[in-house]
């Protein structure tokens, strides 16, 4: 009996199943996949020696206690229509985003049902998500979420009114933060330095900043005050910011992503 079977062996797919041998959850031999497309599943089993197949998933779906939804979204409805009745005594943990726990359990049948928002930090072991469960999970259904998730970085559990918020932040914000990184590299080379040299510093002044935030405990804005001495250069470069909207800006890409969450969860 396996203890964990994917659907779908994509990079997050992967870097969850990486991240819970690393933490000694489960072993590669206590897991097992399943990817339509052969380089796919070749792939997961390479990086993370658990045996992915790409002809059918019903031996796994049969042998597993619980089992990871991992396709897109657009595609869920078709790739787990025809194996409902495999489904429906398992236990479902769905990333598939904007798929709500009640479509969840229409199209799987099954009665314990977590849906999780994680982000693509998980690849790196630095992740961020946040789980909901349905209304016939069990305590240890939802422990071993947390134990899964924190293995490739930090979770919490919320209502699943909730998930479309983290969608926006948490999902979608690391392309924010890659933008701020460039438009800051970008500043530096304006400023004569050289490309590689400004990424860098760019880079690990927000892994500074982030470590610091979360290390201290103090909120952001006593932290930035410390950095800011009158009439000095951060002080210049925040006046051009809040001349500039920048905080609205961010807010309002965050509210404008979870609009459309909603919509695609609508669909």
């Amino acid at each position: 009996m396996k203890e964990l079977f994917f659907i779908g062996s994509g990079k997050m797919a992967t870097a969850i199943a990486g991240g819970i041998i690393k933490a000694g959850l489960f072993t590669p031999e206590q897991m097992g996949a399943f990817d339509p497309d052969t380089g796919a599943a070749a792939n997961f089993t390479k990086l993370t020696g658990v045996k992915a197949v790409s002809d059918s998933p019903v031996d796994g779906i049969s042998s597993g206690k619980a089992v990871v939804i991992a396709v897109k979204p657009q595609v869920l409805d078709k790739a787990l229509a025809e194996f409902k009745e495999l489904l429906k005594d398992k236990l479902i943990l769905s990333i598939a985003a904007g798929i709500t726990l009640e479509h969840l359990a229409q199209i799987t049948g099954a009665r314990r049902i977590v849906r999780i928002m994680p982000n693509t930090p998980a690849l790196v072991g630095c992740g961020a998500a946040a789980y909901a469960g349905n209304s016939g999970v069990m305590p240890e259904d939802l422990e071993l979420t947390e134990k899964i998730f924190s293995a490739v970085g930090t979770v919490c559990r919320l209502k699943e009114t909730d998930l479309d918020a983290v969608t926006a932040l948490s999902g979608s914000g690391p392309a924010y933060v890659f933008e701020f990184i460039q438009a800051l590299a970008d500043g530096g080379v304006a400023e004569g330095l050289p490309r590689d040299t400004a990424q860098l510093l760019a880079v690990q002044t927000l892994i500074g900043a982030a470590k610091m935030v979360l290390e201290t405990g103090e909120h952001p804005s006593s932290l930035k005050d410390k950095v800011t001495s009158p009439g000095g250069t951060t002080s210049r470069g925040l006046e051009v910011l809040a001349k500039n909207a920048f905080s609205g800006i961010v807010m309002q890409a965050v509210r404008a992503a979870a609009v459309r969450s909603r919509e695609l969860g609508k669909k």
